[in-house]
C-alpha cells in the first residue's frame, strides 16, 4: 500500500518527510512525497516556486501531478534540489504546482488519492509556522504552508496534520506552539536521522538540518537565516506532534482567506493584505539586491578571520551553533560559495563540525 506525505513548506520539509517515512513506516514501500520546488535564493536565483515548465524529463504520479526523477533537471536559470533528492532517497517526489492557487493544489491531491489509493495521508510542517495566525512579527514564510493547509483541508479524504521540531524554523517560538500541539507521534532518533544524513551534507535546509542535529542529541542555541534568528535546540526539538486540522485552519487567517483561490497571484495578494507582506516579494527584493551587489571572493585567510570575528560576537550572544547558510549570508557571499566555505572551515577546524551544523566553540 502507498503512503502519501505532503511537505508543507518545500525542499527542507521534503527531506524531513523522508525522515518521517523512515521513522513511522520503515524502509518497505517508501512514500510518495508531494512537495514544492521552492528552494529559496540560496539554491534557486529565481524568486518564488518553480512550476512544471521549469523542468525537463518529468515523470508522472497522476495525470496532473508531475514526478521529479533522478533524470529531471531544472531549466536555467532556475535551480532545484529535488532532482538530487529523487536520486539519493528512495521516496517518490511529486511536484506541487501552485499556479492555480488552493483549488489547483486540491485538484492535484484529489488526483493522487484517486490514482494511488494511499493507506495514509500526512501533512508535515517543520517548525510549526503552519499554525501562525498571520500577524506574528517573526513570521517569514506563511504562503507555502497556508496553500497546503487549505488544500489538505478541502480534500475529501482524511489527512493527519503533523508538526515536527516545534520552533525550529524560528518563526513561532516553541512556547507559543506547545498549547496547540496534540499527542506525541514520535521522537526522532539518531537512527532516523541516518536515513537522510547523506542528503544533509549538501542540502541547505536550516530547519530540517537543526531537526536532524537535535535527533542526534545536539543541544544549545543556533543562529539561522540571514537575520541570525536565535533558535533553541532542546529535548523538545526532535519531536513530532499531531495537530487538529480544523483548529489549525481556524487559527490560520491566511489559509482561510485563500481557500477558494484559483491563482498564485490571488493568494499572494491576500498574503500582503492579511500578513502585511508576501514572501515572494521578499525574494524578489533580495534577488534584485544580490544582482546589483559587487561580487565577493572567498579568499581563505581573510574568510577564516571574518568567521572568527563572527564567532566572537555570536558567542557573546549565547550562540553555540550556526548553519552554513547563515555563515554564507553573514560573510555576504553568494549562495554558490556555501559548499566551498563549508569545506574550508571543516579543513581548518574539523572539531567544530557537528553535522550538519557548525559549532561555535566556547573559547577561541
Amino acid at each position: 500500500m502507498t503512503r502519501l506525505i505532503v511537505a508543507a513548506g518545500g525542499g527542507g520539509d521534503a527531506v524531513a518527510a523522508a525522515m518521517l517515512d523512515a521513522a513511522l513506516y520503515g524502509p518497505e514501500n517508501p512514500a510518495v512525497i508531494l512537495t514544492y520546488a521552492w528552494d529559496r535564493l540560496l539554491v534557486d536565483p529565481v524568486p518564488g516556486p518553480r512550476t512544471p515548465a521549469d523542468f525537463t524529463a518529468l515523470g508522472h504520479t497522476a495525470p496532473g501531478v508531475p514526478a521529479i526523477t533522478a533524470y529531471t533537471e531544472p531549466v536555467p536559470p532556475a535551480g532545484s534540489t529535488l532532482p538530487r533528492l529523487a536520486h539519493e532517497l528512495p521516496q517518490t517526489f511529486a511536484l506541487i504546482d501552485p499556479r492555480h492557487g488552493v483549488q489547483g493544489v486540491t485538484g492535484q491531491l484529489t488526483e493522487l488519492v484517486q490514482q494511488l489509493h494511499p493507506e495514509s495521508i500526512d501533512l508535515l510542517d517543520v517548525g510549526g509556522d503552519v499554525l501562525a495566525r498571520g500577524d506574528e512579527p517573526t513570521l517569514r514564510s506563511p504562503l507555502a504552508d497556508a496553500l497546503t493547509l487549505a488544500a489538505c483541508h478541502r480534500l475529501d479524504a482524511p489527512v493527519r496534520l503533523l508538526v515536527a521540531g516545534p520552533g525550529l524554523d524560528g518563526e513561532l517560538p516553541a512556547e507559543t506552539l506547545r498549547p496547540l500541539l496534540g499527542r506525541l507521534v514520535t521522537t526522532f532518533s539518531p537512527e532516523h536521522a541516518a536515513a537522510v544524513d547523506p542528503v544533509l551534507e549538501w542540502h541547505p535546509s536550516e530547519a530540517t538540518g537543526m531537526l536532524t542535529a537535535t535527533a542526534r542529541g545536539i543541544r544549545g542555541l543556533c543562529e539561522a537565516r540571514d537575520t541570525g534568528l536565535p533558535v533553541p535546540l532542546t529535548d523538545e526539538s526532535p519531536t513530532v506532534h499531531e495537530v487538529d486540522m480544523d483548529g489549525a485552519l481556524k487559527r490560520n487567517s491566511l489559509a482561510q482567506a485563500i481557500t477558494t483561490t484559483t491563482t498564485l497571484t490571488a493568494a499572494e495578494a491576500l498574503s500582503r493584505e492579511i500578513c502585511g507582506f508576501s514572501e515572494i516579494d521578499y525574494e524578489r527584493d533580495k534577488a534584485s539586491a544580490l544582482a546589483s551587489a559587487p561580487p565577493r571572493s572567498l579568499e581563505p585567510e581573510s574568510t577564516l578571520a571574518r568567521v572568527a570575528a563572527y564567532e566572537h560576537q555570536a558567542r557573546a550572544r549565547g550562540a553555540t551553533h550556526t548553519t552554513f547558510r547563515h555563515l554564507t549570508e553573514v560573510l555576504n557571499l553568494p549562495g554558490t560559495h556555501r559548499d566551498t566555505l563549508k569545506a574550508l572551515l571543516i579543513t581548518h577546524h574539523p572539531e567544530q563540525y557537528t553535522p550538519p551544523l557548525w559549532h561555535i566553540s566556547p573559547t577561541t
